[in-house]
């Protein structure tokens, strides 16, 4: 597990800009973090990151937002409403994982179960106003 601290917006998307680069097509990146604690803030810099220019908003009414580059796709999921595996697949969600796109799920402890293993979970502790704690691991080492 590696373990991260911003202090500010910009520092949590240049450390989520400087992770996408390392991701091989297809990752699936699944978030823990309550309310605020800097979800969407770290989508934008994997955008930035995977070379993809887009204004990321949170998906929370749209349940997907879809952000395109040059040879790039990425999914940003709001799960928080889902409850069930009816609700999941009504998302459209396991298609997605069938491409060669990568996908971000906000409130993905809903959807746990269905995240592939070695899917890159991103725990987000908020410790102040600007301060966060990002701890990144593959699902299968969590612990």
């Amino acid at each position: 597990m590696e373990k991260y601290i911003t202090k500010s917006y910009h520092e949590t998307v240049a450390l989520a800009e400087k992770i996408a680069r390392s991701l091989p097509k297809g990752t699936v990146i699944g978030y823990l973090g309550d309310l605020g604690a800097g979800k969407t803030a770290f989508t934008t810099g994997l955008a930035k990151g995977l070379g993809i220019e887009a204004d990321v908003s949170s998906p929370t009414f749209a349940i997907c937002n879809e952000y395109r580059g040059n040879d790039k796709t990425l999914y940003h999921f709001d799960m928080y409403r889902i409850d069930g595996w009816d609700d999941l697949y009504s998302t459209g969600f396991f298609d997605y994982l069938e491409t060669d796109a990568y996908i971000a799920a906000e409130w993905s402890e809903n959807i746990y179960g269905a995240l592939p293993d070695d899917a890159v979970i991103v725990d987000i502790s908020k410790i102040s106003d600007n301060e966060r704690e990002f701890k990144i691991c593959k699902k299968g080492e969590m612990k």
